[in-house]
């Protein structure tokens, strides 16, 4: 049976230097906790729109992959929709309940550079 095409393709937000940091922030990251969250980007690829728990919009047109680690930890990667598309703006792992003013204010950075 084919696979189904995805609703939504994601991209990586690419620096004016040809820089990809949230693919550079998944390298770093072990093999287990990238494949978590790639499984919960791919949910929202196949299957938007996606609500709680694996996706939540924070406003200002952004949105989040909320990904819960084996090592008990959780993950987010901010995006945004461009052209029907995922953009793949900030990835982090959460250290406390509310997310951080500076990742918001990253992501939308980047996010004004996409739409320029």
């Amino acid at each position: 049976m084919p696979r189904q095409p995805k609703k939504i393709p994601a991209f990586f937000y690419q620096t004016a230097n040809g820089t990809e940091p949230v693919r550079d922030w998944l390298l770093t990251l072990n093999a287990n906790d990238r494949r978590t969250i790639g499984i919960d980007i791919a949910t929202v690829e196949y299957g938007w729109p996606v609500g709680m728990p694996t996706c939540r919009s924070l406003g200002d047109g952004l949105w989040e992959v909320r990904s819960s680690l084996a090592s008990r930890r959780e993950a987010r990667v901010i995006f945004a929709m461009l052209d029907e598309r995922m953009a793949l703006l900030h990835g982090f792992i959460k250290k406390s309940q509310k997310t951080p003013k500076s990742d918001l204010d990253l992501a939308l950075k980047r996010l004004k550079e996409l739409r320029s």
